[in-house]
């Protein structure tokens, strides 16, 4: 009896994890940290234009505000984790503080206050998860075509400054 060898299958393609999560001292630079690991993420998504600049700027919000609750808490980091499926990104920041973020009615010649007011803005959909350890507070963006799948990367550096896993 013979033995017949089948064509060599042609090799798939790897995708990307359409996710991503990692940790952040609790610093002022670290909202620059969370900027410079989504651009790296949104690339190899191959997400870009408006969209991508507004995840930028939530993420930022998000994360300076993750930041200065938990300023006087204990814990050294926060974390943060971005998902791309089905259209959307999530982004998700962690803190170990249990004070809910409040959205403030600002006057328009004031300086802070109005991270909470840029995030109901410009997302799709926000809003906190508290667990027993503190809470993430979540922002939600269209994004693109639902049926697009992820793309083989990009050739592109990974973020030097965003350490990996929460």
């Amino acid at each position: 009896m013979s033995t017949r060898a089948r064509p060599a299958a042609t090799r798939l393609t790897p995708v990307p994890p359409a996710a991503a999560a990692f940790r952040l001292p609790v610093d002022p630079r670290s909202a620059g940290q969370a900027r410079k690991a989504l651009r790296h993420h949104l690339q190899i998504w191959h997400l870009d234009g408006e969209p991508a600049h507004a995840a930028q700027l939530l993420l930022s919000e998000l994360v300076t505000n993750a930041v200065q609750a938990q300023a006087s808490d204990a814990a050294p980091e926060v974390g943060v984790r971005i998902a791309w499926a089905d259209g959307r990104l999530r982004l998700e920041v962690w803190d170990a503080s249990d004070e809910l973020p409040v959205r403030n009615d600002v006057e328009e010649d004031e300086e802070c206050g109005r991270g909470l007011v840029l995030v109901d803005a410009l997302a799709g959909g926000w809003g906190v998860d508290r667990d027993g350890t503190g809470k993430t507070v979540w922002a939600e963006l269209t994004v693109g075509d639902a049926s697009a799948p992820c793309r083989a990367p990009a050739p592109a550096a990974a973020p030097e400054a965003a350490p990996h896993g929460p």
